[in-house]
């Protein structure tokens, strides 16, 4: 196989980046490929893709999407440099396959890989396609999707899943004599989270008899969050306030059932894991991509969802979480139901589509 050189665009958020990651690693030990990456400064990738010891390279690209008339204005006319800008990067790296991963930088690289004529391959871990994969869907010559619903946006997609540490696959069904919530609001916490758990902990311990409550705030919202368990009157000794989880294999692991918001990660960790969930969707994710996510997995029977909303309604997330944690075999058939959501190999997966379409291009160019 001839030299293959990956140029990997996107980012912002670890829902993003983190796959991309996993996916570079499986190209670089399995192919021996030369990967490069780009996104903007103001993305995780600015640290994470050094940190794991790839190049990136940088545009300057913002968002269009829910921001103000100025800021996307603002973009719009600066988006033609950061296309001539990516293929510049193009002609420069000369890539074998160019892989848009989402974000601000996907939509300038993904456009001028399609003006070049280089393989262009995206991921979609939503089950509602974000604006950039939207644009280009039906120009690319493939895709790797988490959701069935999402292949429709897409010329040719595959249903590859998204890329989960291993240790998620490894968890076998809760034991415990006695249920643990674990409530999970994201890397930075979730301030709903963190106000209306601590309000309904008292009583709910008081109806679930024997339950623990693992709680992670975010490190900026720890003390608040004590505070407010603190003050709610709640035993001290069946709850627990984390400022961060750095082990979530094993808090998974530990879990009767998990309280999270509905990214696409998380989601596919639950999958991972067969942990049944309450999922309460951001209500200001893009595209409203979360809730389409949260219905994916209530459909297939894993998951109850809630809105922001009812969260404020007085009684209604008591009664969601007391309804869940006193009925395990409804909690059993809910994590069999989650398995059957997780993609084992999605990393290895989709580096085989990659190196597939490089192939391609080669035995194409071999021809003329």
């Amino acid at each position: 196989m001839a030299e293959l050189r990956v140029l990997i665009a996107g980012g912002g958020t670890g829902g993003h980046i983190i796959p991309a990651l996993a996916v570079a690693r499986e190209l670089v030990s399995r192919y021996s490929a030369e990967v490069l990456f780009v996104g903007t400064a103001r993305g995780m990738e600015i640290r994470l893709v050094p940190e794991a010891g790839f190049s990136l390279r940088l545009v300057d690209v913002g968002p269009l999407k829910n921001v103000s008339l100025v800021t996307r204005l603002r973009t719009l006319l600066n988006l033609p440099r950061s296309v001539m800008y990516c293929r510049r990067l193009i002609r420069e790296f000369r890539p074998s396959v160019v892989f848009g991963v989402g974000g601000y930088a996907s939509g300038p690289a993904m456009a001028a890989a399609l003006q070049l004529k280089i393989p262009a391959m995206v991921f979609e871990p939503n089950a509602m396609p974000g604006l950039a994969n939207r644009l280009v869907g039906k120009r690319v010559q493939a895709a790797a999707v988490n959701f069935p619903s999402a292949v429709s946006w897409f010329r040719a997609a595959e249903v590859t899943g998204i890329p989960v540490r291993p240790a998620f696959f490894t968890i076998e069904p809760f034991q415990g004599d006695s249920p643990r919530l674990i409530v999970f609001g994201g890397s930075q916490g979730a301030r709903l989270f963190n106000r209306t758990l601590p309000q309904i902990a008292a009583s709910l311990l008081d109806a679930v008899p024997g339950l623990n409550i693992v709680h992670q705030s975010g490190v900026r919202h720890a003390e608040t969050t004590t505070a407010a368990y603190i003050a709610s009157g709640a035993d001290p000794a069946r709850w627990q306030v984390h400022p961060f989880f750095d082990d979530m294999p094993l808090r998974f692991a530990q879990s009767s059932m998990v309280m999270a918001r509905s990214g696409a990660s998380t989601v596919a960790e639950l999958a991972a894991a067969g942990k049944p969930s309450l999922l309460v969707p951001f209500a200001a994710a893009a595209d409203d991509h979360q809730k389409r996510n949260a219905e994916e997995m209530v459909n297939a029977g894993a998951a109850v969802m809630l809105d922001e909303s009812d969260l404020e309604v007085p009684g209604r997330l008591l009664e969601a979480l007391r309804q869940l944690l006193t009925s395990p075999q409804r909690l059993a058939s809910m994590a069999a139901a989650a398995r059957t959501q997780s993609h084992p190999g999605a990393a290895e997966r989709i580096a085989d589509l990659l190196v597939a379409l490089s192939e391609a291009r080669a035995a194409l160019v071999e021809s003329r």
